[in-house]
């Protein structure tokens, strides 16, 4: 298995939209930059992700599943993007705040820190675990 972040702006996707999507899940759709892309084609179903929201609030919020891998973005006129299909799995207890996670010596190679416009990446199994700590599940 593997762990990932995926970042929305709460105004455009929020994590209660992610739940009230349910069992069947949402496609997570619209990303247009080719390294997330790139990430999206490396998912593999029943890896976990962080739900992140951007720009409004900046924190760890929650985690959901992918329960479909890479396929066609329907919002892709010119077909190159994907799409996986992600399901809510749980809120966090405390979100985990950007500020918080700046100041974990631990985390500060995460592409969170240092590609901040990256909006989907990959979270090592160290990281995965203290950013769980830190959220106190």
């Amino acid at each position: 298995m593997q762990y990932w972040l995926l970042k929305s702006e709460p105004n455009v996707w929020s994590i209660k939209q992610q739940k009230k999507a349910g069992f069947k899940g949402a496609d997570w759709d619209g990303v247009r930059n080719y390294q997330a892309a790139n990430n999206l084609k490396k998912m593999k179903k029943g890896d976990l992700c962080f739900f992140y929201h951007s720009n409004i609030g900046k924190e760890i919020v929650g985690i959901v599943e992918i329960i479909k891998t890479a396929f066609i973005d329907k919002t892709d006129k010119q077909k190159k993007f994907v799409s996986v299909k992600v399901k809510y799995k749980k809120m966090l207890k405390k979100p985990v705040t950007l500020e918080n996670i700046k100041k974990n010596r631990d985390l500060r190679h995460l592409s969170l820190i240092k590609q901040s416009r990256l909006s989907v990446m990959p979270i090592d199994s160290k990281c995965w675990k203290i950013l769980n700590k830190m959220s106190n599940i």
